[in-house]
């Protein structure tokens, strides 16, 4: 990276969020100076405090190091989920310092090694952590960049010396992606997102073709069947799914043991067979696919791809399993968009009859607004629906939007109950549900600790 061969110190502005710690947990390693703000103290702040970076949570210029004044030496980087009257972000604006947004940034530090780069509107952290820990248990070893805290690795950041195959999540939000060149290119899923920045779907999935027009020459797509982009020329495409015969991958012989799968992986050149799922869900099967193909395409033998899909342990807030004895079972999961719901609780449908009872907070005022009835025809697949407000995340309200557009529609067969999170434990006191779930992604996760509690009670 010559760009930033002379920086001395980086500075980030929204420094908690899970795609800008990984950024600066990579500086850290290099062993340049990083510092940074956020709104709020959360235990991702505070491990990236004990790494040794310095994070503050009060929005004022005054509690900037002097060191951050040299505009030569000093990174400065943010999120565009900072508001535009952010004094600190002002700060640097008015003293002449060029301000570079995340994806610029990850653009860059992959520029010069051979980018795998997962794009979808879900589905991409899970593929690329499946990916990671399939290369790492290989002879190929990978670094990555990764949307969520592995729960193999325990971070978001993997690094090795010992491999130029990086692998990024390419985030659409904000058109973030198309700072990506990647070598080899993976489309999980093109759904209706983000129109409070793309306005409607035709400029969405403009946007994911020309993130497919930037794949390097003679690079690769591996595209869900499921998907419709139009494809530029000359890239080498493959599709996958989850079991539709008529895909390059796809799986055969899916058995469920237990919350877990075994199957067979079909390829173009034949079918490893007995590769056997580490966490459940058919979703995540699907997942699965995804990650396989993309190794398998670099070359990995079929030991390699049945020991990093069986030891794969997850990401933290997919499809995580909170709690589980013969009786109850407590998942987690950081869906906010219909589609992910729906994906999320009909994998759930699957591993169990019994009735499932979901806590869900909406993310975001306009999604909530674009998406109302999508939420809550996919939230009806449950029993029991118990609804949060709101989390507002970076907007302002939209009058008229709540909660209540979602409840108002929905039409499941048990109940159905609006509330603050401040009711919750007295609800399901009440409830005693057997199947637990929470869904979402702004702070429902805060929720996770006493709610365990009240499953094992």
């Amino acid at each position: 990276m010559i760009v930033f061969e002379n920086i001395e110190r980086v500075y980030f502005i929204g420094i908690g969020g899970i795609g800008m710690s990984a950024i600066a947990r990579y500086f850290n390693a290099q062993g340049l100076e990083v510092a940074g703000y956020d709104r709020t103290s959360t235990p991702l702040t505070d491990q990236l405090a004990r790494e040794g970076i310095v994070v503050h949570f009060t929005d004022d210029p005054e509690l900037i190091s002097g060191k951050y004044n040299n505009t030569n030496a000093s990174l400065i980087i943010y999120t565009p989920a900072i508001p535009a009257d952010h004094k600190e972000l002002n700060y640097f604006k008015a003293n002449g310092f060029r301000l570079w947004k995340r994806s610029e940034v990850l653009g860059l530090i992959i520029a010069d090694k051979k980018g795998i780069a997962v794009a979808g509107t879900h589905g991409k952290t899970t593929v690329s952590a499946m990916l990671a820990n399939i290369l790492t248990a290989s002879d190929k070893k990978c670094n990555a960049f990764l949307g969520g805290i592995s729960k193999n690795f325990n971070s978001n950041l993997v690094l090795t010396e010992d491999s130029d195959l990086m692998v990024v999540e390419a985030d659409e939000f904000d058109r973030s992606f198309l700072s990506l060149h990647p070598e080899v290119a993976i489309v999980t899923s093109v759904d209706a997102d983000h129109l409070d920045i793309y306005e409607n779907y035709e400029n969405l999935k403009q946007s994911f073709e020309k993130f497919l027009s930037q794949v390097k020459p003679d690079g690769k797509l591996i595209i869900n069947q499921k998907v419709s982009l139009k494809l530029p020329e000359g890239i080498e495409a493959y599709t996958y799914s989850l079991d539709n015969n008529k895909s390059d991958f796809y799986a055969t012989e899916i058995v469920r043991e237990g919350y877990l799968y075994s199957f067979n992986f079909v390829t173009p050149k034949g079918v490893l067979e007995g590769i056997k799922t580490g966490v459940p869900g058919l979703v995540n099967l699907e997942n699965a696919i995804a990650a396989l193909a993309a190794s398998w395409l670099y070359g990995l033998d079929s030991d390699a791809l049945k020991t990093g899909v069986s030891g794969y342990k997850g990401v933290n807030r997919r499809f995580d399993i909170q709690y589980a004895d013969e009786n109850k079972l407590y998942i987690d999961d950081y869906a906010h968009h219909p589609e992910e719901l729906k994906a999320f609780i009909l994998s759930v449908r699957e591993i169990t009859k019994s009735p499932l009872t979901g806590i869900f907070q909406p993310h975001l005022f306009s999604r909530t607004k674009d998406f109302a009835g999508g939420f809550s025809e996919s939230l009806s697949l449950l029993d029991n629906v118990i609804l949060l407000d709101i989390y507002p995340a970076r907007e302002k309200p939209i009058p008229g939007i709540s909660s209540k557009i979602i409840f108002d529609k929905l039409s499941n067969k048990g109940e159905k109950i609006m509330c603050t999170k401040d009711q919750i434990f007295r609800i399901i006191d009440e409830l005693k549900p057997q199947i637990l779930l929470t869904m979402g992604a702004g702070d429902i996760d805060q929720l996770t600790g006493g709610l365990k509690l009240k499953m094992k009670g």
